[in-house]
């Protein structure tokens, strides 16, 4: 049975070299069923969602990490989200068909931006352009010239599963440049077949059984939107009074369709009333 909706991180021993590995089965299918548009498209999101998991699991956070790529082209918008908690969602708008070829084809002038949601803090945000070959060149240029890490990626995504792998320097070992020029040479030999077709132990042992590698245990990732009934509620209150009763005159219902779940919420003029009437309440309890 193939390993899938899995993080598995891994240390080369006596290197100064550190990896991921992800296989998204289930989780890919739940979070690109409410997404549209061609195969190709929506690999862009396989892709990201892979990459995601792995840059989360990059940092020690309570929170969510988000990768949002934006531009001009044909695909508008591609946001993939992951918490500490290896829970995943992610949406992509463009047109119906694109053709392939380099992120500036697909995505004209833009740029990607990784944001580090933290609980315990302000929000981290690093910037670059969206230039490359593929989504894993692009974040390869953002930990060279943001984190002065060298980074390898690997992400591929099909009709049923999306892959990663992530090998990362580790500067404050000894040797740590000629380790990395060692494992890189042979981390260049993987294919895309053997990222979709291996489990995470196979495909190490492949590609580094000279080396002692320490493989972590495998940490779940699924699907799971954070949308909810009463976050939708906040933002209505926001709105205030004015304009929600503006809305309810053209209609007699305030729909809200998530575009990361398909879920729909409404609000009729009873429910707003309330809204309004209970945040006021709590409001005035806190002061």
């Amino acid at each position: 049975m193939i390993e899938q909706d899995l993080l598995r991180r891994f240390l080369f021993e006596e290197l100064g070299v550190r990896g991921e590995w992800v296989k998204l089965g289930s989780s890919w299918q739940a979070a690109k069923q409410h997404q549209h548009g061609a195969e190709n498209v929506q690999n862009q999101l396989g892709q990201a969602l892979a990459a995601v998991v792995m840059l989360s699991a990059t940092v020690k956070f309570k929170g969510s990490m988000i990768l949002q790529a934006q531009g001009d082209g044909d695909i508008k918008t591609l946001v993939a989200q992951a918490t500490d908690q290896l829970k995943i969602r992610g949406l992509v708008r463009g047109k119906d068909t694109v053709s392939d070829g380099p992120l500036e084809s697909l995505f004209g002038q833009g740029r990607l931006v990784l944001t580090v949601a933290s609980e315990n803090g302000q929000p981290y945000q690093g910037v670059v352009p969206l230039q490359g070959s593929n989504l894993a060149a692009v974040l390869e240029t953002y930990f060279e010239q943001s984190e002065q890490l060298k980074t390898r990626l690997w992400l591929f995504a099909n009709a049923t599963h999306a892959v990663g792998l992530l090998l990362q320097e580790l500067p404050a070992q000894e040797h740590y440049q000629a380790d990395w020029e060692h494992i890189e040479i042979l981390a260049n030999t993987v294919t895309e077949q053997e990222l979709f077709e291996l489990d995470c132990e196979p495909l190490l042992y492949r590609l580094f059984n000279q080396e002692k590698v320490r493989l972590f245990d495998a940490e779940a990732v699924e699907f799971c939107c954070a949308c909810s009934r009463s976050a939708i509620e906040r933002t209505l209150f926001s709105m205030g009074r004015a304009e929600l009763e503006d809305i309810l005159k053209e209609r007699d219902l305030i729909e809200v369709n998530c575009e990361y779940c398909s879920e729909r919420y409404c609000f009729d003029k009873i429910d707003v009333e309330s809204i309004l009437a209970e945040t006021r309440a709590d409001s005035a309890t806190r002061h």
